[in-house]
């Protein structure tokens, strides 16, 4: 039975025609990665969508809810975690706390810095908005058996760590 063809396929047989020398082994591999990020991230667009959420605030939101109570984080934190620099991070604040899901407050242990909390109504959205973001994922793995996912976790996590990530 012939392995189905997809559009990494048809631009790996290209390459070999024009370009017989080059290994194209990790074209395969990152060709599939990039479209299926892109893929997946347009679906986690849309089903965060309904919650009137971002993908990268739902990344804010699902942080602080991971932070566990009082589900509060710093701004530097919050920054660290999601890879985003400050200025990047006060922009999706400034959204998230006008639509009443955090609220910034001064630090008591710091006086010259903020806490970041998720509130009632942040926590009741996030969890919601990951239930439905799961929902998504599992779709999409949904055509691998439970042995072949994990797999699949187990080498892109291999893959992940040993890229310096």
């Amino acid at each position: 039975m012939k392995t189905p063809q997809d559009p990494v396929d048809a631009i790996i047989e290209q390459w070999a025609t024009v370009r017989p020398d080059l290994d194209t082994a990790a074209m395969e591999v990152f060709g599939r990665v990039f479209r299926l990020a892109r893929t997946m991230g347009d679906r986690m667009e849309k089903a965060y969508a309904p919650y009137g959420i971002s993908r990268g605030e739902f990344d804010v939101l699902a942080t602080l809810r991971r932070s566990d109570a009082p589900y509060t984080l710093s701004p530097r934190q919050l920054s660290a975690t999601l890879m985003l620099t400050t200025g990047g991070m006060t922009g999706r604040l400034d959204k998230l706390e006008r639509a009443g899901l955090l609220r910034r407050s001064p630090d008591p242990h710091d006086r010259r810095g903020l806490q970041v909390t998720l509130t009632d109504k942040g926590l009741r959205l996030i969890d919601e908005a990951v239930g439905a973001g799961l929902a998504v994922q599992t779709e999409a793995l949904a055509h691998l058996d439970e042995e072949r996912a994990g797999q699949l976790a187990a080498l892109l996590r291999e893959l992940l760590m040993g890229a310096g990530a």
